[in-house]
């Protein structure tokens, strides 16, 4: 019976996990189609993102944001998510999923990559996984070379600047919106 048990607790550890990628990986896509339905769905309504101090959304109000600066500042975006790295601890879940953006400029013949990360904390309320808090991290901006990391635009967004030790936000429990963090 004890083996049973433990598939059982596998099992759900496994949809649990499933779900939450799913989650984070339905919102890359959302951005990238300009999809308000997939956008608002990752977030609990009381959920918060925060892309940099000058840009903190209720999930809600997220997706007219997102959308509007994409608009406004490309012609496409493509929201790559690759490692993915998350602790589950019942209905509380931390995840870290890296990201690369490539966004093709107005002009049609430039592009810039951002490198970055999405740091989640994700919470399952009536058996749905969404997100509560996102806070993002910009570790590259690649526009021909490195040093728009420099520019006063950029700087005046306020972006989580990403640290190599246990400083970083990725490692907050329980991460809140009040956390100190190093920005760019």
């Amino acid at each position: 019976m004890a083996d049973i048990e433990k598939m059982a607790q596998d099992l759900a550890y496994l949809m649990d996990r499933r779900a939450i990628e799913d989650c984070v990986h339905s919102h890359a896509r959302g951005h990238d189609r300009f999809d308000v339905d997939l956008l608002t769905a990752a977030y609990h309504p009381d959920g918060i993102d925060e892309h940099g101090a000058a840009a903190v959304n209720r999930g809600p109000d997220y997706a007219a944001w997102a959308n509007a600066i994409h608009a406004g500042g490309c012609q496409l975006c493509l929201h790559n998510i690759t490692t993915h790295n998350c602790e589950i601890d019942g209905d509380v879940a931390h995840a870290e999923s890296y990201v690369l953006v490539g966004l093709l400029n107005p002009d049609g013949r430039t592009v810039r990559f951002i490198n970055g990360r999405y740091v989640d904390r994700l919470e399952k309320r009536g058996g749905v996984w969404r997100i509560a808090l996102r806070r993002c991290t910009v570790d590259l901006l690649i526009a021909g070379d490195a040093s728009i990391l420099d520019m006063p635009q950029f700087r005046a967004g306020g972006y989580i600047k990403g640290r190599r030790d246990q400083a970083d936000v990725s490692y907050s429990r329980p991460m809140t919106l009040e956390d100190d963090v190093d920005r760019w």
